[in-house]
């Protein structure tokens, strides 16, 4: 079966160490493989020095003896058959070990060619799996964050409107739509007053206003101080430390950030 179709499975740790052991046993192999091959070099070096040596006594004639030459014969001829007869037995086993050997290695190589294919599949899934696994986590935080601003947000409009009921039964206007009487505010509030004809908003809308800049511009959270804040109420936010005015200008108010 394909490595490509296999599915990885929660072993596939496993599965690396198994190849970093048959790797490990392969190169086993191999070195007793190199040490077999050195036998057989001196085993080949033997039988060339016996070739060499057998042809050089052929090439000599041997000094005769005062024994009978048939006897000379005869013996002459049994110990070169035996040689001869050593020699090809030791040159049929070299032949068939290095056969044997080289089958071995052609096989131990496929092996090792096979187990690599493997080994860089199984690294080539892992990564896949690793990039996918940060995916998810980045996509799944980016998913929570949404989640707790859609429920911050949620909160934030129930608390409004809790609010914003509670300030209308207890901090209701004397009229919206009365002529409003504009104060200068100074450390010391001057008694001048000037009529202006601004529609006045209630409490919990001045107070939506200088939530809404605290959170939408919280570097500059101050707000112009407009012919719609009654004064009264601009008073009372400043008195309990709701609201703080600007320190170089007194026309502008800001909310504190009680959550920082």
């Amino acid at each position: 079966m394909s490595v490509n179709q296999q599915h990885l499975d929660p072993d596939s740790t496993t599965d690396v160490e198994d190849v970093t052991d048959a790797e490990e046993e392969l190169i086993k192999k191999c070195e007793e493989m190199w040490k077999d091959m050195e036998e057989l070099s001196l085993l080949i070096m033997q039988v060339k020095c016996l070739t060499a040596e057998l042809s050089q006594w052929q090439k000599e004639t041997p000094e005769m003896i005062p024994l009978n030459e048939e006897v000379l014969v005869t013996l002459g001829k049994e110990e070169f058959q035996k040689l001869t007869h050593d020699l090809e037995l030791a040159l049929s086993t070299i032949q068939s070990k290095n056969e044997k050997l080289k089958e071995d290695l052609e096989r131990e190589q496929k092996w090792l060619d096979e187990q690599q294919q493997i080994l860089e599949s199984l690294n080539v899934l892992h990564n896949d799996l690793k990039q996918q696994v940060v995916t998810f986590s980045e996509s799944r935080l980016f998913n929570e964050l949404k989640t707790k601003m859609r429920d911050i947000k949620e909160y934030k409009e129930k608390l409004l409107v809790t609010l914003g009921e509670f300030l209308e039964d207890h901090f209701p206007l004397p009229d919206r739509n009365v002529k409003k009487k504009k104060v200068s505010f100074r450390e010391d509030i001057h008694k001048n007053i000037q009529e202006s004809t601004a529609q006045l908003i209630t409490l919990h809308e001045m107070l939506e206003i200088l939530l809404n800049r605290l959170f939408d511009v919280p570097h500059d959270p101050y707000v112009k101080i407009s012919d719609s804040f009654w004064p009264p109420y601009i008073e009372l936010l400043l008195r309990n430390g709701i609201a703080l005015r600007h320190p170089e200008d007194p026309t502008r108010i800001r909310l504190e950030a009680f959550h920082q």
